[in-house]
């Protein structure tokens, strides 16, 4: 009896963070965003319905308790099997792909038939298994989170809760003269890259701004998006990234997120941090198996969807998913000969285009800068990053994750003063805690003694 009270208690709390998070996650009005939209309103994500159904489908899960009766290795077992469906789905599906772009295959429906219908039955298993791995791995990140001190009586606040499914794609506004995220609007998934050129164009030229369309592999709304993917590590870090932006919304710096450009860096690199901490923790030990794996993008054939060769190009609204996807890389089958060129350092070479882009328009050449832009774009297309486009929304939405020195942040400072907290922080829940209390970049400088 006591723990259906319990579990009637967490359905209450859960409802009312539901609507608060919604309601806080809604983009402000402004004379930008509602210019754009004249470009994006028929296209846009509904988030209020799609976190309504994502909620009910947790209510459902939390009723039921699933993760209570499994055993511990049943759970691994749980989770690893709908990695693998995924695995085979996310190949079923790119074989689909290959088949409809064949120009030499006349009878696209008979070659496909047998395709389609495995996919259609490895759905049906992966819709029977995925609330419960989700339900598995939300339990494993609770109890990280509780063995490193960021719970209340053994429960996070929100609770860790997230959903995996299509997720909107984010179209990112800079001015032309800087580079700063001014408004960002969620678009539905399966908007056709040629619409989305049309709708970057049209806005660019209508309000001579610059713009982007980026894919994002998780939103912090509650519960949060998470990206389909058959890379368990970055799922996992992903969750943690987005739990932890749940945790900020409840605080002052994840309520002002969008008050500033530096607020949102000093969320969404605060949010990286604790991901790059509490995932590699998690993996050591529920899945030691997986580390160093091909579940893991850093170590793997870094030729297709979803691989990468540097971790802040899969960040995230919140976290994004691959811009520049390198062509050619370890596991490739490409030697490296004694006479070879150093590699290509994406990241340094990141770093010295948003440096330069940024004294080109802080001296106000702006056709300049874009034009430098454009130039560096090919030379890291010439070394296997397909870039589509490089410009001031591309560094406005990617220079916010700055876990990690270099790359598209440039000598933007307050990724910098967010690591120098945490590096003087006792443990990560003091870094936390002390973080999200905080109103303004002020604030943060003072904590670090500047």
């Amino acid at each position: 009896m006591l723990n259906h009270f319990e579990r009637i208690a967490e359905w209450v709390v859960f409802i009312l963070i539901s609507a608060f998070l919604l309601t806080s996650a809604s983009p402000l009005p402004g004379d930008t965003f509602d210019r754009a939209r004249a470009f994006t309103r028929a296209v846009e994500f509904n988030y209020d319905s799609w976190t309504v159904d994502a909620a009910w489908l947790k209510i459902q899960q939390s009723a039921l308790g699933l993760p209570d009766y499994v055993s511990r290795a049943d759970r691994t077992h749980v989770v690893m099997e709908s990695l693998r469906l995924t695995e085979t789905i996310l190949r079923a599906e790119n074989q689909l792909d290959l088949i409809f772009a064949d120009p030499n295959i006349k009878d696209k429906e008979a070659a496909t038939a047998q395709i389609r219908a495995q996919l259609d039955e490895l759905n049906v298993r992966q819709n029977e298994i995925a609330p419960l791995a989700e339900s598995v791995i939300q339990a494993q990140v609770t109890e990280m989170l509780a063995e490193l001190d960021l719970t209340l009586g053994g429960q996070p606040i929100p609770p860790v809760l997230y959903h995996v499914s299509p997720l909107p794609m984010n179209l990112v506004i800079s001015p032309r003269e800087r580079i700063e995220q001014i408004t960002a609007i969620s678009l539905q998934p399966n908007v056709s890259l040629e619409d989305q050129i049309k709708i970057e164009d049209g806005v660019a030229h209508r309000l001579d701004v610059s713009t982007l369309i980026v894919p994002v592999g998780g939103i912090g709304t509650y519960p949060t998006m998470v990206m389909r993917t058959d890379y368990f590590t970055w799922q996992v870090s992903t969750v943690v990234h987005e739990w932890t932006h749940n945790f900020l919304t409840l605080r002052p710096l994840g309520m002002n997120y969008g008050t500033t450009p530096e607020l949102r860096t000093m969320n969404e690199t605060t949010a990286s941090i604790v991901e790059n901490e509490i995932g590699p923790l998690l993996l050591e030990r529920f899945y030691p198996t997986l580390l160093g794996s091909r579940a893991d993008p850093s170590t793997s054939l870094r030729a297709g969807p979803g691989a990468v060769a540097w971790n802040p190009l899969t960040r995230f609204p919140s976290r994004s998913t691959p811009v520049g996807l390198p062509i050619l890389g370890e596991g490739s089958g490409v030697r490296a000969r004694l006479d070879d060129p150093p590699p290509f350092d994406y990241r340094a070479e990141m770093h010295e285009t948003r440096v330069h882009a940024d004294e080109l328009l802080a001296a106000g050449k702006i056709d300049e800068a874009e034009a430098y832009m454009e130039a560096r774009r090919q030379v890291f297309w010439d070394n296997g990053y397909a870039i589509r486009k490089l410009n001031q929304a591309f560094f406005a939405f990617y220079g916010a994750y700055a876990d990690v020195p270099g790359g598209p942040a440039g000598e933007d400072p307050v990724g910098p003063a967010v690591r120098a907290l945490r590096e003087q922080s006792a443990s990560l829940s003091d870094f936390l805690n002390t973080i999200s209390w905080m109103n303004s970049y002020e604030d943060l400088l003072k904590a670090i003694g500047k």
